[in-house]
Formats: structure tokens, sequence, C-alpha cells
């Protein structure tokens, strides 16, 4: 009866065309299907000769590196990181150097050392399993996004390392046989390298290290990757349906302009332009925000438009104005989260470490430069100092006033993020019924901010693909600042991204008076412990660091209920004070923050037992 209920709950929640995909690709994979449609030897194919490419005018961004023409801005961090990469260095997740060596295979995992087999199909690979360890670790050097770092540092030192960047493509092409391997499993994956690659190879163009017969190599790897991302296309759209999708689809948008000399290119191009307009349409919501209720992915939702909108302008083949009106309204919501001081955002939602394209020196938690790219393009103007390399100044299709930071309260009511800015502190609460898949069992958390400090915080990701305690702790309730239930998540988990019962808003008020902004909400979750209502009121006083919030529990039955606070290790430098009136107690708990994808360090959290009601204060001096 249970399986039956969840399984009512997984149709209701995914809804049907998601379940029958599902069951239809499984049966496909099990009868080998997915192997006769890509095959592992495939003949090669050939179209244009390197002389032919390069005497072909160029839809990418800029045609070479003779044609980039903006400010040269050499800088220690650009060097040091240069320097790193040569000596056989990749930093993985915008974090972690590791030393890989110059002979690495692509094939092996160098957190666990697992080495896959490069001769298996890649529909056989599973990516979830824990003896291997995450298969991210995998991806990661194969994204080529380091060289874009080393691309960068050649154009501001005014240095050449297309020697090193060839034999690194060369290598790939050697280690990963067509449709053989992991970095073959993941279509977005392939959408990546495909896309880190035209950055190359249009810098490089003129190369003497590009020789005819690696291109006639490169050639016809691009090829196969564009077959594989289209005739794989609709497991992104149906069974996926996040950034993966926009991805894939941008990459089949853009083929056509990349390679018209390929004959499928048009179709292609014509069907992704297609799916990439419908999903835009669907992933961004009414109010800016963006599917998957992570800030870091619609970060990579903003990095995915500039580059699709920049290069489709210059093709004069531009997106419909429905794209662009989307993108003003999502880079208008992420904007309004920025912490001036630094250009951080909250570490709220899934965060995978992804930063596809590193156009920049800015740290990797500071969104500003990948927002000033597309403010420019859509506005005309920057909206902060800087911004990234390689986007050279076009005027937009459609002109867009520009953004201000707004200060007070901010509302995003369709998809329930209420954020309240102050001079010098920050407070975000989510409050919101799922329309799509959530990420993490975290409705009614609350973000508190000081002067670009995260006092208040979210615990963050850590890996997708971990030990079964830290994957339930990071995606679950008891790594947010809300209310636990006999140690219950909020939702009842599923599969690795799969959660039932997906807890939903039922009331929500907000108002300002001359002392206070005032927040109450009402939520319904905990569905599998019967049902249980969690109201959440919160005071934020505008002329003094004070929070005041009252939490009230609503259920059918008496449960031993938490109001969970994590804080930074330091956050008695800053004074900070939580006090509450829960007369049955409270612990410290263990916690973990992970700031950066694969790395967790341990922070504060007081944990305040209660009944029905509890009032806390939470105070910075």
């Amino acid at each position: 009866m249970k399986r039956l209920t969840l399984a009512f709950e997984l149709v209701k929640n995914m809804g049907f065309r998601y379940v029958l995909y599902r069951i239809w690709f499984f049966s496909q994979k099990k009868a080998g299907v997915l192997k006769y449609v890509h095959p592992t030897k495939p003949k090669s194919l050939f179209y244009i000769s390197l002389d032919q490419w390069r005497n072909t005018p160029s839809h990418f961004l800029f045609e070479n590196r003779k044609a980039l023409h903006f400010k040269r801005k050499p800088s220690f961090i650009l060097k040091e990181k240069a320097e790193r990469i040569l000596n056989g260095e990749i930093q993985y997740f915008s974090n972690e150097w590791i030393p890989l060596g110059n002979e690495y295979n692509w094939i092996t995992n160098p957190d666990t050392h697992y080495e896959y087999n490069n001769a298996q199909h890649w529909s056989e690979i599973n990516d979830f399993n824990t003896a291997q360890g995450d298969i991210k670790y995998v991806w990661e050097k194969s994204r080529f996004s380091y060289l874009i770092t080393l691309m960068r540092y050649d154009y501001h030192f005014d240095e050449d390392h297309s020697e090193f960047v060839f034999k690194e493509i060369d290598s790939w092409i050697q280690w990963n046989s067509i449709n053989q391997g992991p970095n073959w499993k993941c279509s977005q994956e392939i959408s990546l390298r495909l896309f880190n690659w035209m950055y190359l190879l249009n810098f490089y163009k003129d190369s003497i290290y590009l020789t005819p017969e690696l291109w006639a190599k490169i050639q016809n790897v691009l090829y196969w990757q564009l077959h594989h991302i289209y005739h794989h296309i609709h497991f992104s759209r149906i069974a996926v349906r996040n950034n993966h999708a926009l991805t894939e689809t941008l990459a089949l948008s853009l083929s056509e302009l990349f390679f018209p000399f390929i004959p499928e290119a048009k179709k292609w191009s014509k069907r992704g332009r297609k799916y990439f307009e419908q999903e835009i349409d669907y992933q961004i919501y009414a109010d800016g925000a963006f599917i998957q209720h992570s800030m870091n992915y619609h970060r990579v939702l903003i990095q995915l438009l500039s580059f699709g909108l920049h290069i489709t302008q210059k093709a004069q083949k531009p997106f419909s104005k429905k794209v662009y009106n989307k993108a003003y309204q999502s880079l208008n919501f992420l904007i309004q989260f920025v912490q001036k001081e630094n250009g951080y955002l909250p570490n709220y939602g899934a965060n995978d470490g992804a930063w596809f394209f590193p156009l920049s020196d800015s740290e990797y938690r500071d969104y500003r430069p990948q927002l000033n790219s597309l403010h420019t393009l859509l506005t005309g103007s920057p909206i902060f100092g800087e911004q990234e390399d390689f986007f050279e100044r076009q005027e937009s299709r459609y002109s867009y006033p520009r953004i201000k930071i707004q200060m007070g309260m901010v509302v995003f009511e369709s998809s329930g993020y209420y954020l309240f800015r102050k001079e010098h502190s920050f407070t975000f609460i989510k409050c919101g019924s799922y329309r799509d898949r959530p990420s993490h069992a975290d409705n009614l958390h609350v973000d508190i901010w000081c002067k670009g400090v995260n006092i208040i915080r979210d615990s963050g990701s850590y890996k997708y693909n971990t030990d079964e305690r830290s994957f339930k702790y990071f995606f679950g309730t008891l790594s947010h600042n809300t209310v636990i239930v006999d140690n219950h998540d909020q939702m009842l988990k599923g599969g690795r991204f799969i959660w039932y019962y997906w807890s939903k808003a039922l009331v929500v008020k907000t108002k300002e008076t001359e002392e206070a902004f005032i927040f109450e909400g009402t939520i319904k979750a905990f569905q599998q412990l019967g049902g249980i209502h969690h109201k959440r009121r919160l005071v934020i006083y505008k002329n003094k660091n004070l929070w005041e919030i009252k939490d009230a529990i609503i259920a059918p039955k008496n449960h031993k209920t938490h109001q969970l606070w994590h804080s930074l290790p330091d956050a008695d430098l800053c004074e900070l004070e939580i006090q509450s009136d829960s007369s049955l107690g409270k612990e410290y708990l263990q916690s973990y923050y992970s700031s950066f994808y694969g790395s967790k360090e341990l922070q504060n959290c007081i944990a305040f037992e209660f009944k029905n009601k509890i009032k806390t204060r939470i105070s910075l001096k």
C-alpha cells in the first residue's frame, strides 16, 4: 500500500510525461537501443580542411585573438593559476587544487583513485556508485574550463601556450573514444566541453600546433558530440529538466553558427532553438526565480544567457523577445540577493561548484562579474565594476532599464522568496509551494547577513554522491534554519534527487511599520507524520540589529520539535546572541558548512527544543 501511495505521489508531483519517459528510457537502455543510436565505432567524418575553416568568418564571440581589443589586465591571481595549470594542477570546483600531472588519463577519479573503464559504453556506467566516488571529479577537468583560465592568461600577459592547449585536447581525444567511458555519459558535460573548445579553437586559430591532423580528429569528435546531444536531448528535457536542458538545447541552437559545414547542423539548430526557447519560458518563473531553487544554478543560467545572447546577436539571429524578457527578469531576481560588500549570495539550494566559464579573477562566491556581463548587454551599462572577459560591448536588440538593488522589503511572491535589506544587514526567508522538483527540504529557512558576512546561514550541499548520513544532512531539514520534527525532514526522501510530499505555503503576509518589517508564513509539511502546519513570524527591526522569530507547530499529536540555528564558527566576533524562551532547553548539534562543492567544515548549531510554540531573539552588537 505504501509503495502504491508513493507511486501516486511521484506521478502527481512529476507528471505522467516524466514517469512514462523514465520507463521508456529504462527499456531502451535494457534492450541495447542506446548502444545502437550512440555507436562506439562510428565512421570518421571530415567536412572542411583546416585552411578552409580558418578562412571562414566565425560566428563565435570573436574571430581570433588578434580581433580582441579589450584592455589587458595582467594580475598575480591569473599568473599563479596559469603556472599551477601548466604544472599539472587543476582547481576542482573553484576551490581545491589537485596535482594530476601532465600525463593524466582523464578517467581516474582523483578523490577515490577509481579508474573507469574507457572501453565501456556510456549507457552502462553507473554514476552513483559509492565505491567509485563522485563522477563529477572525473568530469571536472574534462569540461576544459581550466584552459579558459590559461587562455585569459595568454591574452592579458601576451603569451602563447597553444602547444599545451592542443596537447590537452589531443590527449582527451585519445583517452575518450566516441561514446565510451564516463566522459560521454552526460550530454551537459559534452555541451560544456564543446563550448570551451570553441573558445580555444577560435582564440588559438592560427597556432602552428593546430595541425591538419589534429583538426581532422577534433572535427570528427565535434560532430559526434553534437550527435550525442541531439539524440539524447529528451532525457534532459523530460527526465531532468533544469540547467542540463538549457545547456544542451543551447548547444544545439548554436551548432549551425559554429559548424555550418556539418550537413545536420541546420536541423539540429532549428530543433535546439525551439527547445531552448521553450525551456527558458518554462524554467524562469514569472517573477524571475529559477526552476532549481538554487543561487548557483541560477548563475549557470545567467552565464548561458550571456553566452547565447551575445553570439546570436552577433550573427544577427537573435532569440525571441520573450527570451530577452525572461533574461531580464531572472537577472533582476539574482541581483536583489547580492551583498554589496563582496558580491556574495546566500549559499541557498543545490551548489555543485558549477562555474562554466571562469572569465574573471573574481572569487567563486562573487557573482558580480557574471551578472554585470548580462546586465551590460541588456541595459547598455554595467551595474558593477568588473565584468567577464571576452564579451565585447554590443548594443542589445532590446533596451531595458538599469536594475537597482532595492532597499527595504522585496517580495518574489509567486516563487516564495522574501527579502529585507537595511543599510548594513540583509535577511531572506523562503516560503513557497513547489511547482517543480525541490532540491533541499528547507521551507521557512532564514538567512541573516551583516556587512556582507553570512551570520545565520544555509549549510550548503557538499557532494551529490557521498555517504548516506552526509547526503541526508546537507539536503535535509537538519542543515537549515527552520524547524525539525522528530528528526524527520519536511518532506519524505525518495531516490537521490526525489522528494515525496512536497511542502507548500498556505498563508503568507508581509507588512512594514515605522519600527520593523514583519513576515508571517504558514506551511504544510511533514505529511509522512500525518501532516503538520508550521507557522513562522519574523520581525526585523529597522533601527537595531535585532530579529524576533516566533514558531508554532500545529500537529495532530505530540512530537519532539526543535528550532535550528546554524551560524559561522567565529560568530562571537560579531557579538551574536541567540536567546529563546524555550523551557525544554537547548543543545549544541554537530553542524557542517560547505561553501564549495566537495569540502565541508564545522560550524555552530543551536537547537532549541519546544512543544507547541517558541520565541527567539537574534541580535548583533
